[in-house]
């Protein structure tokens, strides 16, 4: 089988630049509509409509940077540790309230900056799982000095996360928008040490990232 050619660095950050772009957009975009509303409309109750729609997808913006900010950039100095507890806060603001539920089940401690990116781009994918919803719960198992991450996710007509499998399997597709955090996942579980692999059983499927 022919593979298709991993991207180059300057592709694999330009390829993150738009998706964080796409992530963003929508919310920005809502927020800009709100305020257009707001300067046409004298009615109390369209206005009051419009700043509540402001509120909350500007809370969706910010916790969609804040998720980028720790997920793909670099959030501290080389090198540095980051609390598990501020890695649950931005997960929780990542998956916000919408149709899929966190849960967190994890020790308390720090982890090193690219464990923690692992994570959250773990917590990123498995929303991929749950296409109608569903709970996502994180656990975090064995000693934190070689932590596995166990991602499960439940919920109807749950599926392995789209591009995982083959990445994980040596398979690279095209990368592209809609792959790279897929792949950017698997390149951060091999830095790490850590090999990512998928179980399924009925309606859950579970995301591991272990050290072997």
């Amino acid at each position: 089988m022919t593979h298709a050619a991993e991207p180059s660095d300057l592709e694999l950050a330009a390829l993150i630049s738009s998706k964080i772009c796409h992530d963003v957009i929508s919310p920005v975009g809502a927020i800009y509509n709100g305020l257009e509303i707001l300067s046409d409309e004298s009615d109390p109750g369209s206005r009051d409509y419009a700043m509540d729609v402001i509120r909350n997808v500007t809370v969706q913006a910010s916790a969609r940077l804040q998720f980028a900010r720790f997920a793909f950039g670099a959030a501290g100095s080389a090198g540095a540790e980051i609390d598990l507890q501020t890695a649950r806060e931005i997960s929780e603001g990542f998956i916000g309230n919408t149709k899929h539920k966190l849960s967190w089940d994890a020790p308390a401690g720090y982890l090193p900056k690219n464990q923690v990116k692992l994570l959250l781009n773990l917590v990123a994918i498995s929303v991929n799982a749950l296409p109608r919803g569903g709970g996502i719960a994180v656990s975090i198992e064995e000693d934190l000095t070689l932590p596995q991450f166990a991602i499960r996710c439940t919920g109807p007509r749950s599926r392995p996360p789209q591009h995982l499998p083959e990445i994980v399997a040596g398979n690279i597709p095209e990368i592209d928008a809609m792959s790279v955090q897929a792949y950017y996942t698997w390149r951060l579980a091999q830095n790490v040490g850590a090999q990512i692999s998928l179980e399924q059983t009925d309606d859950t499927i579970t995301i591991l990232a272990s050290h072997q």
